[in-house]
């Protein structure tokens, strides 16, 4: 078993989730006392969403890399960023260090490629859903098309994330202004919805929407084991 080296803190709440849902699946596979060899670099969230609403990118880079540069010297052979946002630095991470990077996106389109579905929706931070480096690389590497909220709906989106689910608080009120918004995608035409942020899986689930929901956190949490398994 390879050694899952994990860059998380961002937030904590779903870095929680990944490492459940990586030892779950270890156990689950390979049964008896089995989990997973991993090793986590957890961030100081409050730092990260400082830099990332000040656009300081360039800062955000070195932090990342260092982390994943830690991991390496720590024994990780492999590096999983526990967060969409902070793939926009994915490159530079990748180059940093001489172990692989398994990118979330790659995983995620890899998933809705074999359910043949090329209309998405995508929900996620601002950053995610308004700049480049996430739609591009969808629509690059495997010729999906993204559908995003308006701006309005993007506000509501990036602010339910930022004030609620990177804490933990889970409020009705907030799923359904979320469901709401994955209709409106629907009807631009979306065949299936990307929750582009690793906290939205703790709001909403398949059930909340008509069509097929792809939830990132999971599809990333699976791929890493099968990462590590792969000789097994």
């Amino acid at each position: 078993m390879k050694t899952i080296g994990l860059i998380g803190g961002m937030s904590w709440e779903s870095s929680a989730e990944y490492y459940r849902m990586i030892n779950e699946e270890v156990n689950r596979r390979l049964g008896g006392l089995h989990s997973a060899r991993s090793l986590m670099w957890s961030m100081d969230f409050a730092e990260i969403e400082h830099c990332q609403h000040q656009n300081q990118w360039s800062a955000l880079t070195q932090k990342m890399c260092q982390a994943a540069q830690n991991l390496q010297r720590g024994g990780a052979e492999g590096i999983v960023i526990c967060t969409n946002t902070m793939h926009r630095m994915a490159d530079a991470v990748a180059q940093s260090v001489s172990i692989p990077l398994l990118h979330i996106a790659d995983a995620t389109a890899r998933k809705i490629q074999a359910q043949g579905i090329r209309k998405v929706g995508l929900l996620g931070t601002a950053f995610t859903m308004e700049q480049d480096f996430y739609k591009r690389r969808l629509t690059d590497q495997f010729d999906l098309e993204v559908y995003i909220p308006d701006g309005t709906d993007r506000q509501t989106v990036h602010h339910i994330i930022y004030t609620e689910l990177v804490k933990g608080i889970i409020r009705d009120s907030s799923r359904q202004q979320y469901r709401q918004i994955m209709q409106r995608l629907v009807e631009k035409g979306a065949e299936a919805i990307i929750l582009g942020c690793t906290e939205i899986m703790l709001l909403v689930s398949e059930q909340d929407s008509c069509v097929p929901v792809f939830d990132t956190t999971r599809i990333h949490a699976l791929s890493a084991v099968d990462w590590a398994l792969e000789n097994q």
